[in-house]
């Protein structure tokens, strides 16, 4: 193999230096240090044995196999080469013996092991003196090519210890370089049931330095920020100040807490990175356009980025209404707009300060321009990329000064997720509903109580209510969605007659979207058939039950969006989710978690003990590192830990703290920096 073709396997494992490959850690272990007698060995458990080979053949019983015959053991192999016929050959001339490792299972000529990993050894020849770790690995990289170079790594990297001997006495942490030895050569009779579980003091060292490693990173990238400098924003400008004088409704404890958070920052002159986490409904769009009021009492502009252009839509009505009468200026750039008036609204932006804009992606397209930007806000900010978040804050930025930004999110964040992944934010959480919101009734029917669904429809809309058909996720493809969503709107408009039922789907051009949630709105549409377009954003207090079809193909965090839809007005709500029988275990689960809890915070720690991190990180993870050895869920004692060591460090021990994140973070470190 040539050593650019080797580089290449090892890239492809993400290993490009020494250390890498030290810290390339076991999925499990094989234990060739004690020989079982082959009569002893257990049901399905791979042991080691010895046997003198006593004779080889090539047999065609019913296909070509090669079938080894030694002492109370048959070897069988049916991809062979016929060197190895020959190289057990040599072994009866010379008397040698067979040394193999595999499962021992009852076969046509008593005890047999198929395929076994073997090697050919005279009697009394020395056992391993460790046990065997088994690595990832990639195609054209075999096991003992790779473990031989990831212990060779191990004897030439420094493993000198990073933590100070306060901070590892107290939560007594193994040494680092005793640990990193131990996972790579367990000896024998080590606990392999404790080290496969990774809850051996070894694994217990190497999560808590991820995810110290982790922690001082985003710390470093807080810092980092915090040394920037970013327009002073007035909290109290005379716009903000009628605003909030003419608000037909009063603010609620946490909306208030929440506000007084964001305009302090706002007033820093440094860039603002605050994160705002509210269950659907809690009314956190009231505080972006808060928090836009204040970058246009100082003179200068707001951005508004949505993920989806109905988002957008809902957001530029909702801003348009409540600032219009106050003389500020809504611009909303959209597929939508002719070639002339999407020239019109990018002249303005490039020109104009005191005005606030709202649009999709579109915002950080080239070309896009602001004169004045003061403040970047992100809705459903898991949507985006890190890089898409970025590039919204550098327009218009024409100085060393940057926007602040706020970041909003309807999935509240798990506490063991927002102290890790999501530590190099300041963050503000709604955590009550305004005053008057009915709380949403969820109801279980398996799909053959179908016609009941659709009697409760014929109810609902009779009573001058409106409903939702949400319509199932075809993984296949995505016009498969909206095919799903078409069939299903001609199904229903047909056993509905007499309804007015209307239809919304991704495919659907902009203007005719805009049209079909306009006559929903406005009560015209009584069932609207859709796919998850209406997740977010959607607020029609009219609309008071919801139907999801094929419920158990969706996510927790989905359901839970979807359900917000409805429940938006005075009236009691039901969310009707129908599934299909028979469930497999996983949905069975899901659908009770979601069926127990309204809470959209209990939802989503649930959902990260199901799902993991990537379901509430989404495009983020291609700037925070993420965790390879680490379980938040199982490990919350050391991200505490970890968090408070990591606090102690970077004021006390600065050189080991930047030691210890170049150790595991290395290059990736700049991704966290985003």
């Amino acid at each position: 193999m040539t050593a650019g073709g080797l580089a290449g396997k090892l890239a492809r494992l993400g290993l490009r230096s020494r250390l890498d490959l030290v810290l390339h850690l076991p999925l499990r272990y094989e234990d060739e240090t004690v020989l079982t007698p082959v009569e002893k060995a257990p049901v399905a458990r791979p042991v080691l044995v010895e046997a003198e080979v006593q004779r080889a053949e090539v047999a065609y019983r019913p296909r070509r196999q090669l079938l080894v015959h030694a002492q109370g053991l048959v070897l069988r192999f049916f991809n062979f080469y016929p060197s190895q016929l020959k190289q057990f050959q040599r072994a009866i001339e010379n008397g040698q013996r067979v040394r193999a490792f595999g499962e021992v299972r009852p076969g046509w000529f008593g005890a047999e092991m198929a395929h076994p990993r073997y090697r050919i050894v005279r009697e009394g020849e020395p056992l391993a003196r460790s046990l065997t770790p088994v690595y990832s690995t990639t195609a054209g990289l075999s096991q003992a090519e790779l473990r031989a170079h990831v212990l060779g790594a191990l004897d030439k990297e420094p493993l000198d210890e990073t933590l100070p001997e306060a901070i590892r006495a107290r939560y007594e942490l193994a040494p680092f370089a005793q640990s990193i030895r131990l996972l790579h050569l367990p000896p024998p009779g080590a606990d392999i049931e404790s080290l496969e579980k990774r809850c051996h003091p070894a694994w217990r060292r190497m999560k808590f330095d991820e995810l110290l490693a982790q922690q001082l990173s985003m710390r470093f990238a807080y810092r980092s920020r915090r040394a920037r400098t970013a327009p002073s924003l007035r909290p109290d400008g005379p716009l903000l100040g009628t605003f909030l004088g003419s608000l037909p409704f009063a603010l609620t404890r946490a909306q208030r807490k929440a506000m007084e958070e964001i305009l302090q920052d706002l007033s820093r002159p440094h860039p603002m990175q605050r994160l705002l986490q509210g269950d659907v409904g809690s009314g956190k769009t009231i505080l972006a356009a808060i928090a836009c009021l204040a970058a246009v009492d100082s003179g200068f502009q707001a951005a508004v980025m949505a993920p989806t252009e109905l988002l957008s839509e809902q957001h530029y009505r909702k801003f348009r209404d409540w600032l219009a009468p106050l003389g500020v200026p809504v611009l909303w750039l959209h597929g939508g707009l002719s070639r002339a008036e999407k020239k019109a609204v990018l002249g303005s932006m490039r020109e104009a300060a005191g005005q606030v804009v709202i649009g999709t992606h579109a915002l950080v397209q080239e070309g896009v321009d602001f004169g004045r930007l003061g403040l970047a806000v992100v809705d459903e900010q898991h949507r985006f990329g890190v890089h898409q978040r970025l590039t919204l804050r550098r327009k218009g930025s024409a100085t060393d000064a940057l926007p602040h930004q706020l970041m909003m999110s309807a999935t509240p964040i798990p506490r063991t997720l927002s102290m890790t992944y999501y530590a190099d934010l300041d963050v503000s959480t709604i955590d009550e509903l305004p005053p008057g919101r009915q709380p949403v009734a969820t109801r279980l029917y398996s799909a053959a109580r179908r016609p009941d669904v659709l009697a409760r429809i014929r109810e609902a809309c009779a009573e001058g209510q409106q409903a939702y058909w949400v319509c199932p996720l075809i993984e296949q493809a995505e016009e498969g969605d909206d095919q799903a969503a078409i069939d299903t709107y001609e199904r229903l408009a047909a056993e509905l007659k007499g309804l007015r039922v209307g239809l919304l789907h991704g495919r659907l051009p902009a203007q005719e979207k805009a049209a079909t949630m306009q006559r929903f709105a406005a009560g015209y549409i009584q069932l609207l058939v859709c796919t998850t377009v209406v997740e977010v954003g959607v607020d029609v207090p009219n609309a008071s039950l919801m139907v999801v079809e094929s419920a158990e193909r969706f996510g927790l965090s989905q359901l839970h969006q979807l359900r917000g839809r409805v429940g938006r007005g005075t009236r009691e709500s039901v969310c009707i989710l129908l599934y299909a029988d028979p469930l497999s275990g996983t949905a069975r689960e899901r659908l009770k978690i979601i069926y127990e809890n309204a809470d959209g915070f209990e939802v989503a720690r649930w959902d990260l003990a199901l799902r993991g991190p990537g379901e509430f990180l989404g495009e983020r993870q291609s700037g925070v590192p993420l965790l390879r050895f680490a379980d938040l869920e199982e490990d919350r004692d050391l991200v505490e830990a970890a968090r408070a060591a990591a606090a102690e460090m970077i004021e006390r021990h600065p050189e080991a703290a930047h030691a210890h994140v170049e150790r595991w973070l290395g290059s990736r470190e700049d991704l966290a920096h985003a």
